[in-house]
């Protein structure tokens, strides 16, 4: 009986024994491999710590464009107090090849009767107000010469660009268009889910040129393309030639403009410039003449079926002959060419600008295209 214990205690050490050793080897390949923590963010691996989990999907962020961490544009538009205009605007909406009669009294401009003056046919015709009275459905207004007419109050865009708080950290922009996202840069790529709307503001951290258009990624998995987004380019170093840390860039392509000053981007907006062919001139120029309100008419067809009437431009600043800067009741596209060569503001942008800008501001007007013509025997004195 007690030899029969010994054994059963020496196989019951030999397995204890043998147990250890094995126990003892799983802790040490345990240890080998997990061992090494996780990098936590902004640690470099070099071998001290596993680049696997959060690390490894910042580092494929990272290879795609996208900083760490991402962040919020550090801008907001600026106060909707700025977008308040100081006229009151109305549209004629006679058929354009008609005169739009004025009348002394209101009495007298609902019956259509003994007209005492008359604005011009024209493609598009808006005049300033100060009172309006409804007859039947329709609009008539009191012209700022007391006489009256038949002309509808106008709606204006509220759209504004951002004021910047600190420098952006990548190029950004806005969609001018409704679109969805995509998957890839390419339209037979499948749709994200997300839509986007006009006027969103989108960041930009990677842009490629496919299907015939440029491809913007505005986040992980995201990409719009530039028929429906107008970019800005970030560029800190002044106009070639300029010894400026001040100026105004316009992009023509993008249609887009900048401000920047002590060599910083603090504002920027969608404009709206020339249409073919039309253009607003590239070039460097100098703002040198700024007026409140400016009365605009003219055309550019002989045959003047372009011709234009508006009164009380607000905000207007010259800085190509008869190309401005200026706030546009007119329409409200922003993002495309619609102008006579002067560069469309909506009102708060305008005003902004106007604020900030003084006699002599350089601006800086260019088409990285290259699709706008650069010959100077192209160009004409412009107009809105």
């Amino acid at each position: 009986m007690k030899r029969l214990l010994l054994i059963l205690v020496c196989l019951g050490f030999l397995f204890f024994s043998s147990g250890q050793v094995f126990a003892e080897a799983a802790v040490q390949e345990d240890e080998d491999y997990f061992g090494l923590p996780l990098c936590l963010p902004g640690m470099s691996s070099d071998g001290a710590c596993l680049p696997y989990g959060p690390v490894q999907t910042i580092d494929e962020l990272l290879a795609e464009g996208f900083p760490y961490p991402i962040r919020s544009l550090a801008a907001a538009a600026p106060s909707t107090e700025l977008g308040i205009m100081p006229i009151s605007v109305a549209k004629i909406n006679l058929p354009e090849e008609e005169p739009a009669p004025t009348y002394q009294s209101y009495e007298d401009a609902v019956a259509g009767i003994n007209p005492v003056g008359e604005i011009e046919p024209a493609s598009m015709r808006f005049v300033t107000f100060l009172t309006r009275r409804n007859h039947e459905g329709d609009a008539y207004v009191q012209l700022t010469n007391g006489n009256w007419m038949r002309a509808s109050p106008a709606a204006y865009t509220d759209f504004q660009g951002l004021e910047f708080f600190e420098a952006p950290r990548n190029d950004f922009g806005w969609i001018v268009d409704q679109t969805p996202s995509y998957t890839e840069p390419s339209f037979a790529a499948g749709e994200s889910g997300n839509y986007y709307y006009q006027q969103d503001i989108v960041q930009v951290y990677q842009s490629i040129e496919a299907n015939g258009v440029i491809w913007y990624l505005i986040s992980p998995g995201e990409w719009v393309n530039s028929m429906k987004t107008r970019v800005v380019k970030v560029n800190t170093a002044p106009p070639e030639g300029s010894n400026v840390d001040r100026w105004i860039e316009i992009n023509l392509f993008q249609q887009t403009l900048s401000v920047y000053e002590n060599n910083n981007l603090i504002f920027a907006a969608l404009v709206a410039t020339g249409a073919e062919p039309y253009y607003t001139q590239p070039g460097t120029f100098q703002i040198y003449e700024k007026k409140d309100l400016e009365t605009m008419r003219g055309s550019f067809e002989v045959d003047r079926s372009d011709y234009y009437y508006l009164e009380d431009v607000p905000w207007t600043m010259y800085f190509d002959q008869a190309r401005a800067l200026h706030a546009t009741y007119w329409h409200t596209l922003f993002g495309y060419p619609q102008s006579h060569g002067c560069v469309n503001l909506s009102p708060g942008d305008a005003n902004w600008l106007y604020q900030w800008a003084e006699l002599g501001e350089v601006v800086w007007v260019h088409d990285p295209s290259g699709a706008t013509p650069t010959d100077q025997e192209y160009y004409g004195p412009g107009a809105p």
